[in-house]
C-alpha cells in the first residue's frame, strides 16, 4: 500500500476544500479507509471513515454535517469533502488504511498511513 494524500491548503473560515487519498498500488480496495487530523500540540484524532464498499461511514461529532467522506473504487481514491470550514479544523490531515473492511475510530485499527496534507483555516 502506498497512500498519497493531497488537496490541503490555506482557506478562509466558511470555505470548502476537498482532500484526496489515493492508493497508488491498488491494494486497499477491500479495506476501509479513515481520515485523521493532528493540530499543533494535540493528539492525532479521528475525523471520518468509510467501509470497503462505501456503504458505511462514520464521522467525528465536530465534523458531522460539514464533512463528507466518499470513495471511488475505480480510481482507488477516497475523498474528504470539507465544507463550512472553521479555524479549529486547522491541522495536518492523514488518510489511513484499516485492518478491516469496516473501519472504526481507533488509530490502532489502521495499518498504513499516508504522509499528510496541511489544512489551514484563517478566521
Amino acid at each position: 500500500v502506498q497512500l498519497q494524500a493531497s488537496g490541503g491548503g490555506l482557506v478562509q473560515a466558511g470555505d470548502s476544500l476537498r482532500l484526496s487519498c489515493t492508493d497508488s498500488k491498488r491494494t486497499s480496495s477491500n479495506n476501509g479507509i479513515g481520515w485523521f487530523r493532528q493540530a499543533p500540540g494535540k493528539e492525532r484524532e479521528f475525523v471520518a471513515s468509510i467501509s470497503w464498499n462505501g456503504g458505511t461511514t462514520y464521522y467525528q461529532d465536530n465534523v458531522q454535517g460539514r464533512f463528507t467522506i466518499s470513495r471511488d473504487r475505480a480510481k482507488n481514491t477516497v475523498y474528504l469533502q470539507m465544507d463550512s470550514l472553521k479555524p479549529e479544523d486547522t491541522a495536518v490531515y492523514y488518510c489511513a488504511v484499516s485492518r478491516s473492511s469496516y473501519p472504526g475510530r481507533e488509530r490502532s485499527s489502521y495499518r498504513y498511513w499516508g504522509q499528510g496534507t496541511l489544512v489551514t483555516v484563517s478566521s
